[in-house]
């Protein structure tokens, strides 16, 4: 969490006037006082607000630890993440208070209502979209920019082409879900050394084809989830095969880091 200092107040110059000694009584008359102009300390800069249709050449470092604002280019041009959505947090609490850009609160209410507009976006449902490498990141102002009164939060869509790279975009996003680039495909069999996820526009031997929700606040244990799992991705298997006869799948189950960040499913494969 980035931490915010609290605004300096501003600090005024103040002229005073000093005493000379007594002078005798002469028909010149005397200088009148004379006091020094105030200085005044222009009000801190909030910055531009993003705007919605911008887009942006993010590393995948800067997708994944959200810092601030970065400039946008010309969507004509190389970028890898398009602004979908601007809002306001709500940083003013019932209490009377003014919650810090970085507070708990604050950085889920731009979590997830980035979270929940994406699949609109791309066109998508919130299942649809589980199946492929699309992606929300957020966005707030820098600590800076916060004290001067920036209030906004960014919504940009990405999506990751492989181990730590993210695909370049088309001009525009929206739609953009149901792409071949943007469908969840793997080098390999989950579980397996050669397994990384990839577009399945890249080369690729496995294809992600359904998922399971898992029930419960903890992640079961792996046996457990192989249970719930077998059955509808057998189903899921049959389906997308050419011979209901003769099929395979594998089935992969959510880490503890995937669970506790809110992936509370498994992902049903199947050979491509």
């Amino acid at each position: 969490m980035r931490t915010l200092v609290a605004l300096a107040a501003l600090v005024l110059a103040l002229s005073g006037c000093t005493s000379s000694p007594t002078k005798p009584v002469s028909d010149t008359p005397s200088p009148s006082a004379s006091t020094t102009p105030t200085e005044t300390t222009p009000p801190p800069d909030p910055g531009p607000t993003p705007k919605v249709g911008e887009c942006h050449l993010l590393s995948f470092g800067q997708a994944v630890n959200v810092v601030g604002r970065t400039e946008p280019v010309k969507c004509k041009r190389k970028h890898t993440a398009e602004t979908y959505f601007v809002g306001r947090l709500k940083l003013a609490t019932k209490a009377g208070h003014v919650r810090r850009v970085d507070s708990q609160a604050a950085q889920k209410q731009a979590r997830t209502t980035c979270a929940a507009r994406l699949p609109k976006h791309l066109g998508r449902t919130p299942r649809e979209l589980r199946l492929t490498l699309a992606r929300s990141v957020y966005f707030t102002p820098p600590p800076q920019r916060a004290e001067a009164g920036a209030d906004w939060f960014r919504c940009d869509v990405v999506v990751v082409a492989g181990p730590r790279r993210l695909l370049t975009l088309p001009r525009a996003t929206k739609g953009f879900g149901a792409a071949p680039a943007v469908a969840m495909c793997a080098t390999a069999a989950p579980g397996t050394t050669a397994f990384k996820r990839v577009g399945c526009a890249a080369k690729h031997a496995w294809r992600a084809v359904s998922t399971v929700d898992l029930p419960g606040k903890r992640l079961p244990s792996k046996g457990a989830v192989a249970d719930l799992m077998d059955g509808p991705c057998g189903d899921a298997a049959r389906e997308s095969a050419a011979d209901p006869l003769d099929f395979t799948w594998s089935q992969e189950s959510p880490t503890q880091e995937q669970w506790d960040a809110g992936q509370r499913y498994g992902i049903c494969w199947v050979p491509a």
